[in-house]
């Protein structure tokens, strides 16, 4: 052995020791969706209809129908709005559609809202559902349901009660998907 090899290796005093590097900071824009949105939005999408029971489509719409119920939601004033970095990819979108299919229902919007899974987990759901709550006001709507499923969306769950949405009923086994039964919770949250 070397006689370097021998002595111990020396530490620079703190001050002298490099400042450790501050992490990347997550940056992303926030947007109403525009139709050339949509092959990115559709690609995301796909991820959860192919990857997870959080969406109860078995097949994954196809861009003509994809387009086409963006354009029906947009004239009748649904917000959607996209989440993109700064180099514009998409980090994530969340929509708002009628409720159900009956003129009744014209304020009541269900909200839906994905995020690509590198996004996850550093706040971009709640500035993003925060926004689309904020759009739907401004729209006029006065409520807001989402229909979640009760397994595997916990997340969404706790999510959405942390931005003032309540329970409104549950539904079991409803749905399914990849060999099992999937139920689904409803919240609410009414629009002032």
């Amino acid at each position: 052995m070397l006689e370097s090899e021998y002595q111990k290796r020396r530490r620079p005093p703190r001050e002298a020791r490099p400042a450790p590097s501050e992490p990347d900071t997550f940056q992303y824009a926030i947007r109403p969706a525009v139709e050339e949105d949509l092959p990115a939005i559709l690609q995301l999408y796909r991820h959860y209809v192919r990857n997870s029971a959080v969406t109860f489509d078995e097949k994954p719409p196809t861009l003509r129908k994809f387009r086409s119920q963006f354009t029906h939601n947009s004239k009748l004033g649904f917000p959607f709005l996209v989440a993109e970095s700064p180099s514009g990819d998409l980090l994530g979108y969340a929509r708002t559609q009628l409720f159900r299919d009956k003129s009744a229902f014209r304020h009541t919007a269900e909200s839906t809202i994905y995020l690509g899974p590198a996004s996850t987990g550093r706040g971009l759901g709640r500035a993003l559902l925060g926004a689309l709550i904020d759009a739907c006001r401004e729209a006029g709507m006065k409520e807001m349901i989402a229909v979640i499923a009760d397994s595997g969306a916990e997340a969404s769950l706790r999510l959405h009660k942390s931005l003032g949405f309540t329970e409104s009923g549950r539904m079991g086994k409803v749905g399914f998907k990849f060999g099992r039964w999937i139920g689904i919770v409803m919240m609410q949250k009414t629009l002032r």
